[in-house]
């Protein structure tokens, strides 16, 4: 067997770095006593060498192999103490992931030796564990970054005031496609297929929006139950990318997806879980972070360091307070950034990355870090802004350069279009932007990413079909998922035969389509919703890997096309025209806010509980005389049941586009006199 020797190293670059002479390692762990490197064969089942890190220089370990190369197997074996009431959890018995690997191999094979204590008969006391995990364990493979042909690649950079987010994922978007080839199916490369592409294009679509493709487990209670981590928001591995979903050029298919991407003129954006891993809580497995340092990489409760803080209701909580982890957090955005070229991220519960002990700030390491970051900065961030801790719900709160999800924006446009009283002074707030939200620090309208649908919750179609959740496949009983969906059904649960109600459903598609569209801020687009992608009433989809999650292309009704086309028509009106997308709260725009009876709307008017059909008329002078540009428009909305007459200001008008009729793209109206505004529909007119 081929011996190997271990040399000195340096500890500036984390994790494993090859040159032409051999490998760097270096892991940090402020509190560990001892750390083994140790090298697996190719099959990753054979412990071939153990090294231990020879030095220790600022709180991390380091070492030199030489002669070892890319595509070496290798995991960790951390010494010291276990006293989990002490916030320390180390057991040299648990293979343990690299936090900076470039790639996992193999899976987390679950079993009782990925746990680092053991319990007695009644559940009760915990003993330290002396069972090896390396056959159950992934392995982390050596990685050369730079041996890639970019030929070329460059992000599109789309402006934020352009930009139509398009949420998605990997293998529920690609595995029923029929143009994708059967072994690219469900994989990144064929997300970067050519008809992945050219149909995201068609569409006008400028931004794909991933759901989590870093490395994370499937959860051992899903696997019991026969179910999969289908949405992956369970990380393990903050630099490798999933291999569940590698074709067969393996790692390099993401690259390829990314360039591909880009070739058709769009941009990638990772949903990215910075705010908790696949370790659980005190009782949950040892797979890198707690066998590495629990004590530095988690939130424990500081009377009682044995159990974690937990603010994301996953169990446990990074600690980006601790100077080391929020390296390994920036490290790991920098490395997607400049290594992968991705474009941008949407960080999951993102309010955690703002938690300092004393609660959220904005102006807390995270943020600070980020916004002075040469590369970071420059990229688009958009936050989740809540999470369950105190203080959590943060909408409005995030620090300027950052976008957030606004799920007012979803709640009231829900409500709003559910003819719920009272809802129009918040929804035309929420319409034009949110500047009650976003128009502070010279933040942007963009700032707000405005949303109906996305993967957490009902689709676009279940919203306008079903009264509850059906969520019975997920084997909880049904107790999963939101139970507030603001949903209405119109008569009949789920598909129905019914074609006045199913006339209903298809106008409500269209509303709730053209007031994303048509609103300020940056559109988020739940992929499939354009042509009425159901989920059988399913919520809660993270565990279904099954044709519940899949997109289905094949044997629509011949609403989807109509829904489809109606999309495409209202993206590229929003391209079009600049009053449609605005991008600075400064620009001279005017908004006058018009009552069914033709006059201005007052403030008793805003009381009006039941006054929910309003009209917006909107000007911006600059834009006068530019061919083809709208310098005015008049959209009015009326969510009621009935026809109600509304009156239009003095003029000739075209009707551009109305949701009671898909059809019409310019029909003249007669200001100045009552238009019947249909029920439930939204229209848009421009001077004549």
């Amino acid at each position: 067997m081929k011996t190997y020797s271990i040399e000195a190293g340096s500890w500036h670059r984390l994790g494993a770095i090859p040159d032409q002479d051999g490998v760097n390692f270096a892991l940090f762990s402020a509190h560990a006593e001892r750390v083994e490197l140790c090298l697996f064969d190719d099959s990753g089942r054979i412990e071939i060498a153990r090294l231990t890190l020879p030095e220790y220089t600022n709180e991390v370990w380091h070492g030199f192999v030489p002669g070892l190369k890319p595509g070496q197997l290798y995991g960790y074996r951390v010494h010291g103490p276990y006293r989990p009431e002490e916030g320390h959890r180390f057991n040299p018995n648990k293979l343990l992931v690299d936090p900076y690997a470039r790639e996992l191999v193999g899976d987390v094979a679950w079993s009782s030796d990925h746990f680092g204590y053991i319990m007695d008969a009644e559940d009760k006391d915990l003993s330290f564990s002396e069972t090896d995990s390396a056959a159950v364990m992934p392995k982390c493979r050596v990685v050369d970054t730079g041996a890639y042909d970019w030929k070329g690649d460059k992000s599109p950079i789309i402006p934020w005031s352009k930009t139509i987010f398009y949420e998605t994922h990997v293998k529920g978007f690609t595995k029923l496609h029929p143009a994708i080839p059967e072994n690219l199916r469900g994989t990144f490369e064929g997300m970067g297929h050519k008809a992945v592409v050219d149909y995201i294009k068609s569409l006008g679509i400028t931004s794909v929006e991933l759901l989590p493709i870093h490395f994370f487990p499937d959860d051992s209670m899903l696997i019991d139950k026969g179910l999969h981590n289908f949405w992956g928001y369970n990380t393990l591995g903050f630099f490798s990318p999933a291999n569940r979903y590698f074709g067969p050029n393996g790692r390099d298919g993401f690259r390829d997806m990314v360039r591909a991407l880009h070739d058709g003129g769009i941009e990638v954006i990772l949903d990215v879980v910075y705010n908790h891993t696949a370790e659980g809580n005190e009782l949950g497995p040892t797979l890198s972070f707690k066998g590495i340092d629990n004590f530095s990489y988690y939130r424990t409760i500081p009377d009682n360091h044995r159990y974690y803080i937990n603010d994301t209701g996953t169990g446990n909580t990074v600690n980006t307070s601790h100077p080391r982890v929020l390296q390994m957090v920036t490290d790991s955005l920098r490395y997607w950034v400049e290594e992968m070229h991705v474009d941008g991220f949407r960080f999951d519960l993102g309010t955690i990355l703002g938690r300092e002990p004393e609660g959220f700030d904005q102006r807390g390491g995270f943020f600070d870090a980020v916004t002075q970051d040469p590369v970071l900065s420059k990229v688009k961030l958009v936050g989740e802004p809540w999470d369950i801790g105190p203080g959590g719900y943060q909408v409005g709160g995030f620090p300027p350069g950052w976008a957030e999800w606004n799920d007012k924006y979803r709640d009231t446009v829900r409500d709003y279009w559910k003819d719920t009283d009272n809802t129009a002074p918040d929804f035309a707030a929420r319409f034009f932007g949110s500047g009650d939200l976003y128009d502070l620090r010279g933040r942007r309208p963009w700032a707000s990413v405005n949303f109906i649908c996305a993967h957490d919750g009902f689709t676009l179609n279940d919203l306008v079909s079903y009264n509850e959740k059906h969520n019975e496949a997920n084997g909880e009983d049904n107790k999963d998922g939101h139970s507030d969906n603001r949903s209405d059904n119109y008569g009949a649960e789920g598909p129905t035969d019914d074609e006045t109600i199913n006339a209903v459903r298809e106008r409500q598609k269209r509303n709730f389509l053209a007031t994303l569209l048509l609103s300020h801020g940056t559109p988020m687009v739940l992929a499939g919703d354009e042509f009425g992608r159901s989920q059988m009433g399913n919520n809660n989809g993270y565990c279904q890997d099954s044709e519940i999650s899949w997109v289905h292309w094949e044997d629509l009704p011949p609403s989807a096309e109509e829904l489809r086309d109606f999309t495409r028509r209202l993206i590229a009106l929003r391209m079009e025209q600049p009053l449609l997308r605005r991008d600075n709260w400064r620009d001279g725009m005017v908004i006058e806010w018009l009552n069914a009876g033709g006059g201005p709307q007052l403030p008793e008017h805003w009381a009006d509980g039941g006054g929910t059909t309003i009209g917006a008329l909107v000007s911006r002078g600059d834009l006068e005389g530019q061919e083809g540009i709208w310098s005015k428009m008049l959209v009015i909305f009326n969510p009621h049941n009935g026809t109600v007459p509304f009156v239009l200001p003095e003029g000739g008008w075209r009707l551009v586009l109305t949701t009671d009729d898909p059809t019409v793209t310019d029909a003249a109206i007669e200001g100045g006199e009552a238009y019947e505004m249909m029920g439930r529909s939204l229209c848009l007119f421009i001077p004549a």
